[in-house]
């Protein structure tokens, strides 16, 4: 299913008076990922680093050796008013990655390249679990979704080096051919919701 298909999620988060709020979210290599939040009218923020592991083990030369809990993911923060997690979430499951492949996207496999949404609240994590069911029951991939839901306990800031990698690195081979489709997708699917576009 092409992205201008896919539903919207049945059940949202509420509308909140907090000017920010946060996703953490894994779909592969963080860079891709980060590439297609960073774009997103109502996206103050994204962040790539680490989450579902523990402090001692939160760098990437262990992370990417694949033998930690940790799962490369992006800290999004948004404005609720502009955003909601909802769609947040179907950006993450129709363009951000492919949730149907375990422990893998693409060219990267591991542990670490894992499909989770890290939850920081029963809000989050009730929407989260009701849109997996409304794209399985719509039968939206040809595949049951294989993305976790587990609940955040902390989120590891990245290395400096990797935080808006792929605006830095536009020439880079992985970010042509990986991460810039999803950027295209991005412009041409959700255009209306591009920072640019204002």
């Amino acid at each position: 299913m092409s992205p201008e298909q896919f539903p919207d999620p049945l059940r949202d988060a509420a509308a909140s008076s907090k000017n920010e709020q946060t996703a953490v979210l894994a779909g592969g290599c963080f860079w891709c990922v980060e590439a297609v939040y960073r774009q997103l009218d109502g996206v103050t923020s994204v962040t790539n680093g680490y989450a579902g592991g523990t402090s001692n083990s939160a760098d990437y030369e262990t992370v990417s050796g694949g033998r930690t809990d940790h799962a490369e993911a992006v800290e999004v923060r948004f404005d609720p008013s502009k955003m909601s997690f909802g769609q947040i979430l179907k950006v993450f499951f129709s363009i951000a990655h492919d949730p149907t492949t375990r422990d893998r996207q693409g060219p990267d496999v591991g542990r670490q390249y894992r499909s989770v949404i890290f939850y920081a609240d029963d809000e989050q994590k009730g929407v989260a679990e009701a849109y997996i069911k409304q794209l399985d029951a719509a039968k939206v991939f040809d595949r049951p979704i294989v993305t976790e839901v587990v609940p955040l306990d902390r989120f590891y800031e990245a290395e400096a080096y990797h935080q808006d990698y792929a605006a830095r690195n536009p020439t880079n081979p992985y970010i042509l051919f990986t991460a810039r489709p999803k950027v295209d997708k991005v412009r041409k699917y959700y255009k209306d919701r591009i920072k640019s576009a204002r």
